[in-house]
């Protein structure tokens, strides 16, 4: 059986998720990538050739049940599991003073109680492997904007990301936060068009991420923060 090492990355059918993926699977690394539409993974395994290095599974990241099935299907298909990536998530770009109840329920849940589902499910494997989770966070969770509740969102998951590793680290397992500031993906989709000034992309954040995940045995870097030059806050 392989020994190379295997990452399973929620919301890895685009953007940022996507990106990490492809270098990973570049590197030699063994990918499972989960998503809520079918469509979208099967374009991007087609995209890539569908490697047998790499596993597409279909579910929502803030389900408990598909998580721990998307972390089962991973190990019983590469025998281990190295890393995480807790990446799915969206905006829905309002305000607490005019924005939409409901659409809050579905952005919280999936940025903030998915990562915590990742790292439930994932734990048992990770520690055998003294393995890795990665949060993606935001710039938002760690400057204040007036009345986001996307950026609550982002706060907590910086929360989660340290109240995990001082569960975890007597185990072995790192934890790294990345904070994006603004990158050009579809997390832009809602407003109609992207922001002004230079954006990041998402090969720029997965290179971050990679690098983390990359470093020496014994070497535990928590928290990366990275902006596009000229953005302020």
């Amino acid at each position: 059986m392989s020994e190379a090492p295997v990452t399973l990355i929620t919301g890895g059918g685009s953007g940022i998720g996507a990106a990490t993926a492809r270098q990973l699977l570049e590197r030699g690394h063994r990918v499972a990538v989960t998503g809520r539409s079918e469509d979208r993974l099967s374009r991007f395994a087609e995209e890539l050739g569908k490697p047998d290095t790499l596993l597409a599974i279909t579910g929502d990241a803030a389900d408990h049940e598909a998580v721990q099935s998307a972390v089962d299907a991973t190990v019983d298909r590469f025998g281990r599991l190295d890393a995480v990536v807790a990446n799915a998530g969206f905006a829905t770009h309002d305000t607490l003073a005019d924005g939409d109840p409901e659409a809050w329920r579905e952005m919280v849940l999936t940025n903030v109680l998915g990562p915590a589902l990742l790292i439930r499910a994932a734990l048992p494997a990770l520690k055998e492997t003294r393995g890795r989770i990665v949060l993606v966070g935001s710039v938002a969770g760690f400057v204040h904007t007036p009345g986001n509740i996307y950026g609550v969102t982002k706060w907590a998951v910086t929360g989660l990301a340290e109240n995990t590793r001082r569960m975890v680290t007597g185990d072995g397992v790192g934890v790294t936060l990345v904070a994006p500031g603004r990158v050009e993906t579809p997390f832009w989709d809602g407003l109609g068009s992207l922001p002004e000034g230079h954006l990041l992309t998402a090969d720029q954040i997965a290179d971050s991420i990679v690098w983390a995940m990359s470093r020496p045995e014994g070497v535990d870097v928590n928290n990366v923060i990275i902006r596009p030059i000229g953005q302020p806050v």
